[in-house]
Formats: structure tokens, sequence, C-alpha cells
């Protein structure tokens, strides 16, 4: 008689040949699989849910679509390109750290069937989430460069699509999101200090002036 303990069975044999039924082991879900399935049911019931989520998936992949319009404001938007440079720097740095806490932390992602998992991933571990850390950092960069009130709009989103798409759990998406606080508020704070603008070129330094085509009239003396 086997010793190995069964911590689900199947249905009994429904042809009465006296085979045993398979063994199925299916995990409890606790608090949080079960929060997350609800929210998930919930989320995947409004109409382009689904294909929002990949989208945005998609752009905050590694801070890469942040990291991108951070260029192209440094390119467009000569007066703030310092500032600009600053959003990039900060939602990349966020991304980093994560990635770090991840490493240390080590939790899985949600493996549970009532889970369903509608994108792949380019590793297992789950906290914090690197999506929503690096969003809120942009969020909140781009927002006081450019005086838009980007978080309220964008953060929200982006940490309800890691639910949809069931790559997070939701404290995942949350403490992603107070890391990307926090990164955004001390690359707010060190970006001025001499250290960082002199290591910067010059025309990334605070209040680098942007191209000119015309000649102020004491320049042209």
């Amino acid at each position: 008689m086997s010793s190995t303990p069964e911590t689900a069975r199947g249905p009994a044999d429904p042809d009465g040949a006296g085979g045993a039924a398979p063994t199925v082991e299916i995990p409890v879900p606790g608090g949080e699989v079960r929060l997350l399935a609800g929210i998930q049911r919930r989320l995947l019931a409004v109409p382009g849910s689904r294909g929002a989520a990949l989208s945005l998936s998609h752009v905050g992949e590694h801070a890469l679509g942040w990291v991108a319009i951070s260029a192209v404001g440094v390119v467009a938007d000569p007066a703030r390109r310092g500032g600009w440079a600053m959003v990039g720097v900060g939602s990349f740095g966020a991304h980093a750290v994560s990635v770090v806490v991840k490493r240390v932390v080590r939790r899985r992602r949600p493996d549970h069937p009532l889970v369903t998992v509608g994108v792949g991933t380019p590793s297992s571990l789950s906290f914090p989430s690197s999506h929503a850390t690096s969003t809120t950092a942009f969020a909140l960069l781009a927002g006081a460069v450019s005086g838009v009130p980007v978080a309220p709009a964008l953060v929200p989103v982006m940490l309800a699509s890691r639910l949809v798409l069931g790559v997070h759990y939701p404290s995942d998406v949350f403490a992603g999101a107070a890391v990307g606080a926090g990164c955004a508020a001390l690359t707010r704070a060190v970006w001025p200090t001499d250290a960082v603008q002199r290591a910067l070129p010059e025309a990334l330094r605070d209040g680098a002036r942007g191209p000119r085509t015309t000649l102020t009239p004491e320049e042209n003396r």
C-alpha cells in the first residue's frame, strides 16, 4: 500500500472496472488567491479589458515604453529636456529596483486553477510588480515635469491590468506602486544635486537652453 498522501481524488470509476481513479492535486486557494480571482472575474467582464491590459503590458515591459516617451520629450520639448531625461532615468531606475527586490523576496506568480494567466512573463517572480513600479515612477515624474496630472489617470489602470492578466496578486501591484512612488521622490531629490548635474551632458542639465535659431541683440554685438 502506498504511503503517499492524496490531497484530492477524481470521481469514482464510472465503468465499475475496479481501476483506481486518478489522483489530482488541487492547491487550496488562500485569501489573496480568492481575492485575485474575484477581481479578475469582474474586470474581465468589462468589454475590451483584456486587450487594453495586453497593450499596457507591452508598453510597460522593462519600462521601455516610458523611457521611449521620455526620449520623445527630450527631443520635442527642448525647454524641459533635462526634466524629461530625469523622467526616463527615474522610470528605468525604478524598474531596476523592483527587479532587485523580486530576487530578494522570490515570491512566485499566481498559479491556481481559479486564476487565468493571460500573458507570458520574463520571470516567475511576482513581488513587487515591476510594471506597477516603473509606471508609478514615470507617472509622478512626468506629471511633475509637464504639469499634467498623469498619475491619477495612468497608475490605477496599470495596476488593474496586471490583475486582469492574472500575473500578480493585489499586494504585488500595491507594493509596486509604493516602491515606484519612493523611487520618484528619490529621483526628484537627487537629480538637482551638484554630483548628478556634473555627470550629465551639458544639454541635459537643469537650466540648459534648447537650440535657438536667432541670436539676442547682445549676442549680435
